[in-house]
């Protein structure tokens, strides 16, 4: 016998326990299907919450040298990381738990194991049973890339695999210009692995403000790591001790590497949950059109997170936000409820961290031509005045027209990762440089350079 839902979200990542969670508050029947047994997705079990673990773990190790130039005799040591790894995964477990006794459990949401394929609009089928539902979101996340075209590509692990190393690599290429590679490198290189990032002809950080991708660039090499602006790889070959030989287009190698992490994008999981059942046809890197409401082409099907067609809004905060906003459109009365995909705030846990919202100076310029202005400034932190290894923190303002609207905010350094969630806030509400001129400062700290910019 079928079992009926109001709505079924296939995926319990971030996007899809948000859509059930909002739908039971409305007093609906619920029901999200897990099918890699990892409630709350990438971010919880292979992404934001054990990367932030490990950026800590590499803060604390810059930490131990800073307190060497305060005055602080202590001993400094490599890290144990068999035990932080422990620790994370016990963490990590801690909140599958919680999300299975207490986001699902009491809010009487079903869950249900196993791969889903849709039949129809309205009807999937998981293990043999079918399961129907006035509404289906589609919210199955994304996977990490291996190449496809590079023999011994395979012998590398992904982000998925830098979670399940057990011994911290001593020598390692990261491969990839991205924000997913650029935090892994940062981390690996502050506990200690010689790390060598390739990017294989591209900037690094592409689409991001170019005081970023030239700020990071320059302190990442100051803190010791290793860049092949040009090298393309052509070949992986394993040596006679298990170590890793990367052969280069130009003949050149990099040899003797513990580990070769790829970080050159991500995959949609969208191959295999049967969408030609519904005529539903994902572009060709396997992502689904929707519109401003999370509607695809096929009525009562909706998609989130990862998988859908919008640039640059792969992020689990929008996941959540689009989730729950659809939930309230479709069941809570609010008819015109979604979300807006503008001046969406996002911080890389880099070393040190980047906080950015809006647009780059690049894309301003493009789209307002001279009306744009530019207020920057850069400095050492009151921080690192006692510190030899100096940390530069870097700040943009970019406004247009005579108002002088801020239409960019962008910063590196110590402290920006948590300042800037409350300049998002001024720039969703339309803040003015003026605004922020007529803002008292709160002194000393870095965020006051953001209201005294000239």
């Amino acid at each position: 016998m079928n079992q009926h839902y109001d709505v079924i979200a296939i995926g319990a990542g971030s996007g899809g326990l948000s859509v059930v969670e909002k739908a039971a508050v409305h007093g609906k029947k619920a029901a999200v299907i897990e099918m890699n047994d990892d409630l709350g997705g990438t971010c919880v079990n292979r992404g934001c919450v054990p990367k932030k673990v490990m950026w800590y773990a590499a803060e604390l190790a810059h930490t131990q040298h800073h307190m060497l130039d305060y005055g602080f005799a202590i001993k400094t040591g490599a890290i144990d990381w068999a035990k932080l790894v422990m620790k994370r995964e016990n963490m990590i477990s801690g909140i599958n738990d919680w999300y299975l006794d207490e986001f699902l459990g009491k809010s009487d949401i079903d869950l249900i194991r196993g791969q889903a394929r849709f039949l129809d609009a309205h009807t999937v089928e998981v293990n043999g049973e079918r399961y129907t539902a006035d509404h289906i979101v589609i919210s199955t996340g994304s996977r990490p890339i291996i190449p496809k075209d590079i023999p011994g590509a395979e012998l590398g692990i992904t982000s998925d695999g830098f979670f399940e190393l057990e011994e911290q690599p001593k020598k390692v290429a990261v491969v990839g210009g991205g924000y997913i590679a650029l935090e892994l490198a940062g981390v690996l290189n502050a506990l200690g692995s010689e790390t060598h990032v390739l990017h294989q002809g591209f900037p690094v950080l592409i689409g991001f403000d170019e005081m970023l991708q030239r700020g990071l660039r320059k302190q990442m090499e100051a803190d010791g790591l290793i860049f092949h602006d040009n090298d393309k790889i052509i070949r992986v070959e394993k040596q006679a001790n298990g170590q890793l030989t990367v052969h280069y287009q130009s003949g050149e190698t990099l040899k003797d590497l513990d580990q070769l992490l790829w970080a050159i994008g991500r995959l949609p999981n969208t191959d295999d949950i049967g969408l030609d059942k519904i005529g539903l046809k994902p572009a060709k890197n396997g992502l689904i059109d929707v519109n401003e409401y999370q509607e695809t082409s096929v009525a009562g099907v909706y998609a989130i997170g990862d998988i859908i067609n919008m640039r640059g809004v792969q992020l689990t905060p929008v996941a959540i936000a689009a989730g729950r906003r659809l939930s309230d459109r479709l069941f809570g009365g609010m008819k015109d409820r979604k979300v807006d995909y503008n001046l969406i705030p996002t911080v890389m846990f880099t070393h040190p961290p980047i906080g950015t919202i809006g647009l780059s100076e690049e894309a301003a310029r493009e789209k307002y031509g001279d009306e744009v202005k530019v207020y920057q400034t850069d400095f050492n932190s009151m921080y690192y005045s006692f510190v030899k290894h100096k940390v530069k923190t870097y700040m943009k303002l970019i406004v247009v027209g005579k108002d002088e609207k801020i239409v960019g905010c962008h910063a590196m350094g110590k402290g920006v990762d948590e300042m800037m969630q409350g300049f998002a806030v001024a720039l969703k509400m339309g803040a003015t440089k003026k605004d922020f001129d007529d803002t008292i400062a709160i002194h000393p700290v870095s965020a006051e350079e953001m209201v005294t910019m000239k």
